[in-house]
């Protein structure tokens, strides 16, 4: 299958490129400049010019393959709903594209449109549909029903191993800067997680094999304790881990304050009975021991 993939050179996108090309599919992926298209070209992927603005090249690139896998995704959360409104132009397009033809079209969503303080699973509803990104979940599954076998899969708040950009390395960089690694209250909340290389996996087999309206969970950790998160992070830069009340939470922790907060154990249990995925690789805490985490001083891109 010829499968058009925008964030071909993301820390996820790139890991399914790599998987689909090893599963002997070719690779057609969006490049947003000529350092991105030499970057593909190198790693046996066919550059396409563009970005996810670029609505015409995003058509025509979708139109020309047999299958469409989104990955990208604008990580600036100063302009969150802008993103997330660009984010779903690019999916309609995607959608109209292939509208009748019944190739496949697998696009990224996230777990936190579920409702927190609670185990959510791939049949819950959206906790609101006025969430950034709900808008661009909803447009792909609409899709389904014009003749597109589309899909979705939710990563979790953890997409982790070597060369994570998120929210660990936030808050190593945070720990590092504070000289503790903290934790809120008792640290009981939990963080769903996956590694990037399960990750991809579940989105080619989604792109080979999920049914037209599937909504995936690529989890393969219901809920690290961010106790233990934290605890992991102070070995590894030889700092004590230390609770921080709930009222000084926002001090210390700044925008990463909510997301440390929130409760949101996640099944895949659906995910792993209706498709097949078994995620293999290490899990979170073993991932930040052991995968170049404490490498460098700052490395968080969100």
């Amino acid at each position: 299958m010829r499968v058009f993939l925008t964030g071909a050179t993301g820390f996820i996108g790139s890991a399914v490129a790599d998987e689909l090309m090893a599963t002997g599919h070719q690779v057609v992926g969006l490049a947003k400049d000529d350092a991105a298209a030499r970057h593909l070209n190198e790693r046996g992927v066919t550059a396409h010019r563009g970005d996810l603005s670029d609505l015409d090249s995003i058509a025509a690139g979708a139109s020309a393959c047999d299958g469409v896998i989104h990955t990208a995704f604008i990580n600036d959360f100063s302009r969150y709903i802008e993103v997330a409104e660009i984010d779903r132009r690019a999916v309609a397009t995607v959608a109209d594209a292939l509208a009748g033809s019944n190739k496949p079209f697998v696009a990224t969503s996230v777990v936190t449109l579920l409702p927190p303080d609670r185990l959510g699973t791939e049949a819950d509803e959206r906790a609101s549909p006025d969430i950034p990104r709900a808008a661009s979940e909803a447009t792909v599954l609409a899709a389904a029903d014009r003749g597109v076998r589309a899909s979705v899969v939710r990563l979790p708040f953890s997409v982790h191993g070597r060369g994570d950009t998120g929210f660990v390395p936030a808050l190593i960089d945070l720990a590092r800067r504070k000289r503790v690694a903290a934790y809120i209250g008792d640290g009981a909340s939990r963080w769903p997680a996956v590694n990037r290389l399960d990750a991809a996996q579940l989105f080619c087999l989604a792109l080979e094999a999920a049914d037209p309206g599937s909504v995936l969970h690529a989890v393969a950790e219901e809920g690290v304790a961010m106790h233990a998160i934290a605890e992991v992070i102070g070995q590894g830069l030889g700092l004590p881990a230390r609770s921080i009340p709930e009222d000084g939470a926002e001090a210390h922790f700044g925008w990463l304050a909510r997301f440390v907060a929130i409760d949101q154990p996640i099944s895949s249990a659906l995910t792993r009975e209706r498709i097949g995925w078994s995620p293999r690789q290490n899990g979170l805490l073993t991932d930040i021991a052991q995968s170049g985490y404490f490498e460098t001083a700052s490395r968080s891109k969100l």
